[in-house]
């Protein structure tokens, strides 16, 4: 009876029209929104120290205090791991636990909208692009889609960025804002409204990160999952969905994340340079092109790749985690 139940049931799904389907996600696009900041906010926690790390590593401030120019001497992998560790135990040491998170507070402020916008953003435009393309879902609807929600992201998020790069450049001596706010009312007076907007066309740049994550996300876990057809009736279920789709969205999602953060690292390091304050008064990098050119001139290439490990550290897990808590929130609360 149990069997016949579960066929009928999954018949029912397969059968019913697209229309349905697109009015029943319509009916809860709002736990898209909650499930991206949900997720968003866990990864942050939990992947502050790195976040810190990295943002240090790929600045200018730190680079001589750490001997970051001699990486290459050490090799170029393994002095990333080095400086890393270092760096880790350095924080501790000199400024004690807390500079771990310095910077979460305006880190979170940016991360829940930000990750509850892309999450909504992507959803809906998946939506309207796949209407667009006949209510044909392909790898081009996934691309657009990530684009268009990376670019609104990025629009309505970069404020908040500036200032917690600022506010995580500070230690070893150098302490100019007093927090959050402090630092905001700095930015306005000293640099004006453009200041809050520097490292943008970098961030622009970087959406092409998010839209390769979101493409291969989307195909690796149709890749990873079980068909609904080859479950087994006596299968243990969790959230509706096998271990082994859990399992293949975890790696769905560091997977695509260790790939995009590969190949679009360097502009996370530009725009970090650009988001750092002047130093004596002259603001060294002016532009995408401009400190791209000077960073390779001055530092070499390897430059452009300054605290990679830790980012990578850091947002592979950062990605399993928020994709995790997003799909099981979907799951729970989306159907």
């Amino acid at each position: 009876m149990t069997s016949i139940s579960t066929q009928t049931h999954f018949k029912t799904i397969e059968n019913t029209p697209p229309t349905f389907k697109v009015a029943a996600k319509e009916s809860k696009s709002y736990v898209h929104f909650v499930a991206g900041g949900v997720g968003g906010l866990i990864g942050a926690v939990c992947t502050s120290p790195l976040d810190v790390v990295k943002t240090r590593l790929q600045s200018t401030f730190y680079q001589q205090a750490m001997g970051a120019s001699n990486l290459h001497k050490r090799g170029f992998i393994f002095g990333h791991f080095m400086e890393t560790g270092k760096l880790l135990m350095r924080i501790n040491q000199v400024e004690g636990f807390r500079a771990y998170f310095k910077g979460l507070g305006p880190n979170l402020v940016g991360v829940i909208p930000a990750r509850s916008i892309n999450f909504f953003t992507y959803g809906n435009g998946k939506k309207m692009y796949t209407e667009l393309n006949y209510g044909k879902e392909t790898a081009a609807v996934h691309l657009v889609s990530a684009a268009t929600a990376g670019i609104v992201t990025a629009t309505a998020t970069n404020p908040i960025w500036v200032i917690k790069t600022r506010l995580q450049l500070q230690g070893n001596g150098i302490n100019r804002y007093k927090g959050s706010l402090d630092c905001l009312l700095h930015i306005l007076r000293e640099e004006g409204i453009k200041g809050l907007y520097k490292g943008m066309s970098a961030s622009y740049l970087g959406v092409a990160e998010g839209t390769i994550q979101w493409v291969i996300y989307e195909n690796l876990k149709r890749r990873w999952s079980v068909p609904k057809e080859q479950i087994q009736y006596n299968e243990r279920l969790i959230g509706g969905k096998t271990i082994q789709d859990w399992a293949g969205h975890l790696g769905a999602a560091a997977t695509s994340k260790f790939v995009a953060a590969c190949i679009a690292y360097p502009h996370e390091v530009i725009r970090t340079r650009l988001r750092q304050p002047a130093e004596n008064g002259i603001i060294k990098y002016t532009g995408l092109w401009q400190c791209l050119r000077l960073v390779a001139k001055e530092e070499g290439i390897a430059a452009l790749y300054g605290g990679m490990t830790a980012h990578l550290l850091r947002v592979v897990p950062n990605a399993a985690i928020m994709f995790f808590c997003y799909e099981a929130i979907v799951q729970k609360f989306g159907h």
